[in-house]
């Protein structure tokens, strides 16, 4: 079992910037990949951005290349989005995920094992 809190989501203006954190139990974080997801009212969760076990791969979706940046710190277990540049589309609840068993994948929620309780982030126009 692997318990994750994030923290950081909030109110912000178009152009702001938030940076989220993911804090996460358990001694063997450094096995996992992580991910951010967002899920907005009425959609599905969509993926956001994932980093390998190592730290040294990642990947995010396109809407958000070049504004947003996953990081990983093992010895403090936590993973981090900084996003700038926000837009109102960015709006929606954020979940972090561990991917116990990584093998490359990324980009689907069912690669993902468990779950953040989210945090919600609304860019106002």
């Amino acid at each position: 079992q692997v318990q994750l809190v994030e923290s950081g989501g909030g109110l912000v203006q178009a152009g702001g910037s938030l940076r989220l954190s993911c804090a996460a139990s358990g001694r063997t974080f450094s096995n996992y990949a992580l991910g951010w997801f967002r899920q907005a009212p009425g959609k599905e969760r969509e993926f956001v951005a994932g980093i390998s076990p190592s730290g040294r791969s990642t990947d995010d979706t396109d809407s958000v290349k070049g504004r947003f940046t996953i990081s990983r710190d093992n010895a403090k277990n936590t993973v981090t989005l900084q996003m700038n540049s926000l837009k109102p589309e960015d709006t929606a609840v954020y979940y972090c995920g561990v991917n116990i068993d990584y093998r490359g994948r990324l980009k689907s929620p069912g690669e993902y094992d468990f779950w953040g309780q989210g945090t919600q982030v609304t860019v106002s126009s």
